[in-house]
């Protein structure tokens, strides 16, 4: 099968089961939209800005699990879309961001509606791609959607200039089964050992309690986190991007935590003697003045990201690893 670059682009998409991507249209991916209009297994949602697009991308994810996918253009397509693209990095959403970019050769001479997009997202992005070649697409959508799902999620940002999906190039095409990252490895369990420290210490707590965030709902471990809370009888509290990971009707359950939290939440914090922090990262909208911050517990910090650990708070037991294995 001989494809033109655009059609790639969404061949790729459909290769990766995705079923809606939400977009705005601009001369460097009418290529890329020529494509989408020419078949219907993938729908285009059309919004009226690009923040939109990576906003709705965001909320996709959210409600479905599934990466969320936005298109937009160059330039001013891709700066409006930055601020939806930092939302997703903030809280670890799955999404990935198709850019169009200006023909190639054109790339650094100040041609029209050109930017740095790479540059431009690098700081609020898990990782971004410049396309230079059609023949690199389909390896590059294959690592952009590894990337963003596995891990800690994220969002994903692919340039990709005008030339690369030139209608009138036509390749074969064929989509990696497998994808191959030497740098990149993320954990898929957590340390035995540290998992035994993390129950030796929780069962002879005195005033426990269990701190829950986003990374809770992300890895769709509620039913695992119900069944431990409920086994061991401790109270629980939760970030606002954790909320609804357990059941806010439970008489275990002391309501959210931090300056927007319940008294009783936050009281529980501060007395308690072991702090059992899992998917959460501590922020400063939870934890005040640092030094005063669970004075007298002892921490333990489950979560997927090795550098959210000992970030903000230093932790006595952490534990690398996806929150349902660790819980399981």
């Amino acid at each position: 099968m001989e494809l033109s670059g655009g059609e790639i682009v969404v061949q790729c998409l459909k290769d990766e089961g995705v079923e809606h991507i939400f977009g705005y249209p601009g001369g460097a991916v009418l290529h890329i939209y020529d494509a989408i209009f020419k078949q219907d297994a993938v729908k285009h949602i059309l919004v009226r800005h690009e923040q939109g697009a990576t906003h709705a991308a965001d909320g996709y994810a959210r409600s479905t699990g599934k990466p969320g996918v936005a298109l937009v253009t160059s330039g001013p397509g891709a700066t409006n879309a930055v601020t939806g693209i930092a939302t997703a990095y903030m809280d670890s959403i799955p999404m990935v961001v198709l850019t169009g970019q200006v023909p190639s050769p054109f790339i650094g001479s100040d041609a029209f509606q050109e930017v740095d997009t790479v540059g431009i997202t690098r700081p609020c992005v898990k990782h971004n791609f410049l396309i230079k070649d059609v023949h690199d697409i389909a390896e590059t959508f294959r690592k952009a959607f590894y990337i963003a799902t596995s891990g800690r999620p994220g969002p994903v940002v692919i340039d990709i200039p005008k030339d690369v999906t030139d209608p009138n190039v036509k390749i074969p095409y064929e989509y990696p089964k497998k994808v191959r990252l030497r740098s990149y490895n993320p954990v898929t369990r957590g340390h035995l050992g540290q998992i035994k420290r993390a129950v030796d210490l929780m069962l002879s707590a005195k005033r426990p309690v269990f701190y829950t965030g986003g990374g809770v709902v992300l890895d769709n471990a509620s039913e695992q986190l119900t069944e431990l809370v409920g086994g061991l009888g401790y109270p629980i509290t939760s970030t606002l991007m954790g909320l609804g990971a357990y059941p806010g009707s439970d008489r275990q359950f002391l309501g959210m935590l931090g300056m927007h939290g319940t008294y009783e939440a936050n009281m529980a914090m501060h007395e308690t003697d072991v702090l059992i922090a899992i998917g959460a990262r501590f922020d400063d909208r939870v934890t005040g003045q640092i030094a005063q911050f669970c004075p007298n517990a002892k921490i333990i910090h489950v979560d997927i990201d090795p550098s959210s650990i000992s970030k903000n708070v230093r932790v006595d037991i952490p534990i690398v690893g996806p929150v349902k294995a660790v819980l399981k």
